[in-house]
């Protein structure tokens, strides 16, 4: 048997080791220390779960009942398969695209959320700033907790779009719509998957109010994070895109202002009101698909409301293709509900969907560090959209097409 010759040691050269010596500047700023620590939007949201109480980071990050929609939407997105093209000239690539034929910097808008300022102090106008800079859409919530001019003041040059609820007072609702178009909002995303709340179990389970209560257990939440509640108390009380305030729950909100009787009838009426861009948001089948644009929509939202409303309801990513299909080019096709990266996005749009609707990833970045944890939010997604597109060997995404990804036939 050969012997192996000794391994020759020698003492390291100080000209040798000082390249490999490299030290790091010391960043003094600790919301952007912790926010460059951030990769993905997984690191944003493990970063807003530390920083954030937990009812208003719950209200955020749960679901409805048991949250399977939730689950099986992003299982789906992180099951699909890209089949990439090789040998194909991706030195630049232009992600932007049109979304209601207007330009988006990417193939994403900003969705509406409710009580943002409840994740965070800054808000609704931290994100449309954010939204204006990048140059992609956004949309407020009749749920928001900044009034509609004052969003629109904050960027006056963003997309702006106003997502309604219709109300049992069809009159306060046609105020809200008329003040949106007097403001410049562009769009109006009739949302319709919430004839009553659903049972979003965390909120019970917490407690929480809007605003949150001042209760034992809320006082003693003070103590793990002050700066959130310090940021809360010392600010502007919250008020609302479309009520001054509510001491009950968000499920109480929306049972007591939502109207479970509405129709087709009232989409039809909204279409003669609203002279902008019309987009409804909530469709969960072709044939829902098909009526709304046959009534005057221009785009539709395939969405199980970010699964908060009804469990187990489909798959949003699944039915793009059939819905595509089914309306052509009389319509837009936008999905949402369990995207947490620029890949996902990407799938989405080589499936059939014009544009993607993000909520949560841009609120787990908003509670990481306001303005700027928004900010890391669509940065991280602008770049993995453009890396994703470079690497499944496409300039855009006008290039994209359902040869590109292949969904598994069992989501879950």
């Amino acid at each position: 048997m050969t012997e192996r010759p000794a391994v020759q040691r020698r003492m390291p050269r100080w000209s040798e080791l000082k390249p490999l010596l490299r030290t790091r500047r010391i960043e003094l700023d600790a919301t952007k220390r912790r926010l460059d620590r951030a990769l993905t939007i997984a690191d944003l949201r493990a970063i807003a779960k530390r920083r954030t109480p937990r009812a208003p980071f719950d209200y955020t990050d749960g679901a409805a009942e048991q949250e399977v929609s939730l689950r099986r939407a992003r299982a789906l997105f992180r099951r699909l398969q890209f089949n990439p093209s090789v040998l194909r000239d991706v030195s630049k690539v232009d992600p932007s695209t049109t979304i209601l034929g207007r330009p988006s910097a990417y193939p994403f808008a900003l969705a509406p959320t409710g009580f943002t300022r409840m994740m965070q102090h800054e808000g609704e106008p931290a994100v449309v700033r954010v939204a204006e800079r990048a140059g992609i859409p956004y949309a407020l919530s009749t749920m928001g907790t900044t009034s509609i001019e004052d969003v629109a003041a904050a960027a006056p040059n963003a997309d702006k779009w106003f997502q309604l609820y219709i109300w049992t007072d069809r009159a306060a609702g046609k105020d809200l719509v008329d003040r949106a178009h007097a403001a410049g909002y562009t769009t109006l995303v009739l949302t319709v998957d919430v004839p009553v709340a659903g049972a979003r179990l965390r909120d019970v389970r917490n407690g929480m109010t809007i605003p949150p209560s001042l209760t034992p257990k809320t006082i003693l939440d003070m103590g793990l994070h002050p700066a959130w509640w310090i940021n809360m108390l010392t600010t502007k009380p919250l008020s609302f895109a479309s009520l001054s305030d509510w001491p009950g729950t968000v499920a109480e909100l929306i049972n007591h202002m939502f109207d479970p009787s509405v129709t087709f009838d009232d989409l039809a009426w909204m279409r003669e009101i609203w002279p902008g861009s019309l987009v409804v948001k909530g469709i969960q089948n072709v044939e829902d698909a098909r009526k709304v644009v046959d009534l005057g929509a221009d785009g539709l939202v395939i969405s199980n409301h970010g699964g908060r409303q009804l469990d187990r309801a489909p798959i949003p990513l699944q039915l793009v293709p059939k819905v595509a299909d089914a309306v052509g080019d009389r319509a837009e096709v936008y999905v949402d509900t369990g995207v947490m990266t620029g890949a996902d996005i990407v799938a989405a749009v080589a499936l059939g969907a014009r544009a993607v609707l993000v909520g949560r990833a841009y609120l787990y970045g908003l509670m990481a560090g306001g303005e700027r944890g928004v900010q890391r939010a669509v940065d991280i997604l602008g770049n993995e959209v453009r890396r994703t597109l470079q690497l499944l060997g496409v300039q855009n995404p006008g290039e994209l097409n359902r040869s590109h990804v292949t969904l598994p036939e069992v989501a879950f």
